[in-house]
């Protein structure tokens, strides 16, 4: 079982069961804005030299949308998507060569609102690891794994501001490395520690 403030956190199988039973016992938030895109993310986690990872993406400073900063593997809704946990499950693939048949879905988070005018979708999921990640060099500058310690300590900190475009946003915010992890993949990672057994 997870420990809090552990950087030892072990994903067995009965940290997994539980995961999955607290993510099936809850109602999850859903957003009804008919005038914003769909898109969905799959928050891979994974045990990682006997630590509970999660798996960040650094965006290109190319793609159409959020360059730079820092997401979850994932993007728009396509026409030919069953669901969105099918969209999910299809990014990963694109944008990180995580395959389908590879994850374990878990279950559903809160789906979030972005500043621009996307409802998100988050899956989890269970992969193994090593893993032959491929990032895709046109959509991924690079792939983050964050151990679940890090995110723990950090989530006692509260909300705060961030500055985009010259406009300050509140949101939570994450660093890692350097890296500044704020906006809705923030609030998605607070809702995952809030899930989270142990």
């Amino acid at each position: 079982m997870i420990k809090n403030n552990s950087c030892a956190a072990n994903l067995d199988s009965e940290f997994i069961s539980n995961f999955e039973r607290a993510l099936a016992h809850r109602h999850h938030r859903v957003i009804k804005k008919d005038d914003y895109v769909q898109a969905a993310v799959l928050i891979p986690i994974f045990e990682k030299d006997g630590d509970f990872n999660v798996l960040l993406t650094k965006r290109t400073d190319t793609v159409e949308t959020h360059q730079g900063q820092i997401s979850f593997p994932g993007g728009v809704r396509d026409p030919g998507d069953i669901n969105l946990l099918n969209t999910a499950l299809r990014e990963a693939d694109e944008e990180v060569g995580i395959k389908t048949a590879d994850v374990r879905i878990l279950g559903e988070l809160d789906q979030e609102a972005t500043i621009t005018n996307f409802i998100i979708s988050p899956f989890v999921g269970v992969i193994p690891y090593p893993y032959d990640f491929r990032a895709n060099p046109g959509e991924v500058a690079r792939l983050i794994s964050v151990p679940l310690c890090v995110l723990r300590d950090q989530e006692k900190d509260g909300p705060a501001t961030y500055n985009y475009h010259g406009i300050d946003y509140p949101s939570y915010r994450f660093t890692y490395q350097g890296h500044v992890v704020w906006g809705a993949t923030a609030r998605i990672l607070k809702n995952f520690l809030e899930v989270i057994p142990g």
